[in-house]
Order: C-alpha cells, then structure tokens, then sequence
C-alpha cells in the first residue's frame, strides 16, 4: 500500500518527466493517456485521486516546448471533451443510483466524500459545480451528487460547460505561458505542489471549520 502511495506521490510531483517519457514512447497516442486520465478522474468516484490540475499544467508546458509534438489547441479542446464526457457519465450514474447511495454502502464509494460533497451543494448551490472544478476529490464527486439530486440535465449541462472551459483553459494555459519560465521549470515539483496545495485549501477550511463548529456544540454550557 505504501509503495502505491509512494508511486502516486512521484508520479504527481514529477508528472512533466513522465509525460515527456509518454511522448517519446507513444507520440501522439498520448493525447489518449491525457484525454483517459482527465475522464477517468472526473467521470469515476473510486479514482478521485487522479492528477487533474497538475496534468493540465504539465501538458500546457511541454505543449510550448519544441521538441515535443503536443498542440496546446488539441490538448485543450481534447480535455474539456474528456472533463465534459466525465461529468456526464457521472452525473447519469448518480441519476441512475439515486438517492438510495445515502443509505446503502457500496463499497467503492467513500460516503466521507459524498457527505462532504452534498454539503457543499446545500451551501453553494448550481454554481458548486463551477466552483467543484477546481477541487480536487469533491470535482469528482459533484457531478454524481447533482445527478442524485434534484439538478436538471440542462442546469447541469450549463454549470458544467462552463467550469470545464473555465478549469481546462486556465491550467493548460498557465502552463503553457509560465510553465517554462526557468524558476518554474528549475523547481517543477514544488510548484505543482504548490497548486495542489492551493487547490485543497477551501477543502481543508471546511474541515476545519466544521471541526471548530462541532467541538463548540459539544463544550457543556
């Protein structure tokens, strides 16, 4: 299990080395590895764990460089395909299980996740989804949630549209216009930390403050 954990942590930390690796070894079948993980981790809840916004950033960078083949049109229209085809069949999914995923246990959906996800939607509402997109693990889980819910296809399809572009273009681009700055490509994993870390952080609020709030209803008057 550690060594899984281990290889996941190189693999996000270091995932420019690998995808240059991929580039080298399957040329242009790498939009296929690019396009399968996008889908996977948005579009599966039992592989929330998937790179997302490192991935994107990683192929923005090696799309501006010239010795790799990669287009940064084809790499970006590619994954907003691939984030949209995913929260698509997890939407219909969550749709097809209903609202019986609260009650039951299934065993390859973490209900911590799911709780943490539908409370996100009690507070935010239809933009949750916009929002969700740039969250690691609740952007998995929100399109099944919605699809759970009571949201509309075509309220979904909107909110879903547009986070997408939004999530998609942003680190892509981000990578493409500054990932090859020479402080950033000199400390590559640190940055990519960085944005993992960025990204956790309302995720980490909430747990805090959820936290904070249940330890003061629990302090006797």
């Amino acid at each position: 299990m550690m060594q899984m954990i281990n290889e996941l942590i190189y693999f996000v930390l270091h995932i420019d080395i690998i995808m240059e690796g991929w580039i080298l070894k399957y040329e242009n079948w790498t939009y296929l590895l690019l396009f399968v993980i996008v889908f996977c981790e948005t579009g599966l809840v039992v592989t929330p764990f998937l790179p997302g916004d490192s991935l994107l950033f990683a192929a923005g960078t090696i799309a501006a460089r010239d010795t790799h083949p990669l287009n940064i049109f084809i790499v970006v229209c590619l994954l907003m395909t691939a984030a949209f085809s995913g929260d698509n069949v997890n939407y219909f999914v969550g749709r097809f299980l209903g609202m019986q995923v609260y009650e039951k246990n299934y065993r390859l959906i973490k209900k911590e996740y799911l709780h943490k996800t539908h409370a996100f939607y009690e507070k935010h509402g239809g933009k949750a989804l916009i929002i969700a997109r740039f969250m690691p693990i609740i952007r998995t889980f929100a399109p099944f949630v919605a699809g759970v819910g009571t949201m509309t296809y075509m309220r979904f399809f909107s909110f879903s549209i547009v986070g997408n572009i939004l999530w998609v273009n942003l680190f892509a681009f981000g990578g493409f216009f500054f990932g090859n700055i020479t402080f950033v490509k000199n400390n590559f994993p640190i940055v990519i930390l960085g944005i993992i870390v960025i990204s956790l952080l309302p995720v980490i609020f909430t747990v805090i403050k959820n936290f904070a709030e249940r330890r003061k209803t629990q302090v006797p008057e």
